[in-house]
């Protein structure tokens, strides 16, 4: 264990966007003997999973289901949708965008990057003229990244939706939601995603190890044609399966489902709007605290405009130099550890002046204040320049929030 020596109760606190805190329930609901896999219990189990694992994301389509992590669903996603030479639009503002770009191009796919930096989010009106501009319809998709974890960019998914729509465009609509599933706001419905995929350890409350494709039938089209599908990741015997182990082409990932269910029970008990008010609440705490912090002029958000910001995840700039120094000192003392600074492209050196608060998935305001405490403390030890009060003004913003929240419930 982490921490102070002699500390030894209580436990370590992961405040890292991705693979987020376990929930006790889950883990309970993991602590069991191997089942059958043939029969029985566990069929009937990974039924109720997939059924409101589309009522989770608004999908009146099907869903695959890999034994993988994001990248996994990424290369699911364009296999089973273009062929060799296709052309695609992509949208990108961070490691991600780029990353999955970088995918694309090494299956054979022709790419072309609508690149808009590290802190702002996609400009409907450049999606828009760009696709005006295909007069041929040669772009075959458009995709996009719901929330980038390495600058925490949070891109508008229906004004991108309705770029293409108002150019008259007949491209897919392929979105990442691996960091924002089950902690921002996502509908497919009203997204208009043709292909949508997440993953399940982050706000899904389960270990990593499983990718999820929700598709939609103009998804089932496109997969008719894909000349870029291979057994294993060909979607489709997983999602209309006539045996039960073709969902996973071979074993199922027992212990994954009984921590899904588990998961998907408690998402629904608090049920999913306000999960995700609970996201945006506790995204609100940090930013109050680092808008405090700020006024030293050494701290800050990566993402300037918070409306532009994601609720999962918060990307921090520091003082070149401070970051490696001060997670380890909060690891080290505190017990809490804090998300590493990723490079915002695939070959950028890494980062020194960056770091991450993952807010996602089972967390309440006591787990995150207590990260925010820890940031302040380490901040004082390692005397970095930084404003003070920002303890404080987290503790005003809950009682007026609070407040907030009660007046519209009393009045509704």
């Amino acid at each position: 264990m982490s921490g102070t020596p002699g500390l030894s109760t209580g436990r370590d606190h992961l405040s890292i966007p991705g693979p987020s805190v376990l929930p006790d329930r889950v883990l309970r609901a993991m602590h069991r003997a191997s089942p059958n896999i043939y029969d029985g219990e566990l069929i009937t189990l990974t039924d109720t999973v997939l059924r409101d694992l589309k009522r989770l994301a608004g999908c009146d389509g099907d869903i695959a289901m890999y034994l993988g992590n994001g990248h996994a669903v990424w290369e699911a996603a364009l296999c089973n949708t273009l062929s060799r030479g296709d052309r695609i639009l992509a949208l990108v503002n961070g490691r991600f965008g780029r990353n999955w770009v970088s995918m694309a191009e090494q299956l054979g796919i022709d790419v072309v990057q609508l690149d808009f930096g590290d802190d702002s989010p996609a400009d409907p009106d450049q999606i828009e003229s760009a696709l005006r501009a295909d007069s041929k319809n040669q772009i075959k998709a458009v995709i996009a990244v719901q929330t980038d974890t390495s600058t925490s960019v949070r891109n508008d998914l229906v004004g991108i939706r309705s770029a293409i729509d108002a150019a008259s465009h007949s491209a897919l609509y392929l979105v990442d939601c691996i960091a924002s599933f089950a902690c921002e706001p996502f509908d497919m419905r009203e997204v208009g995603a043709d292909v949508m995929v997440a993953a399940s350890q982050k706000g899904l409350m389960s270990p990593p190890g499983v990718g999820l494709v929700f598709l939609s039938e103009r998804g089932w089209t496109a997969h008719r044609h894909a000349d870029l599908n291979t057994p294993y990741w060909n979607w489709g015997a997983r999602a209309k399966p006539d045996e039960y182990w073709q969902h996973f082409f071979g074993t199922a990932p027992t212990h994954h489902l009984f921590a899904l269910r588990e998961a998907l029970n408690m998402l629904q008990e608090e049920g999913i709007e306000a999960v995700w008010e609970r996201h945006c609440r506790l995204a609100g705490m940090v930013w109050q605290a680092v808008d405090r912090w700020s006024e030293g002029n050494a701290l800050r958000c990566q993402i300037t405009n918070p409306a532009h910001r994601s609720t999962a995840v918060t990307t921090l700039r520091i003082t070149p130099g401070k970051s490696k120094a001060l997670r380890a000192w909060i690891e080290t003392h505190m017990g809490v550890t804090l998300g590493i600074g990723l490079p915002f492209s695939e070959n950028a050196p890494a980062l020194d002046d960056t770091f991450r608060i993952g807010h996602m998935g089972h967390l309440n305001e006591p787990m995150l204040f207590g990260t925010l405490s820890a940031l302040n403390t380490g901040l004082k030890a390692l005397n970095i320049a930084h404003g003070n009060g920002a303890l404080d003004a987290v503790s005003d913003y809950l009682v007026t929030y609070d407040s907030q929240r009660t007046a519209e419930i009393r009045s509704a």
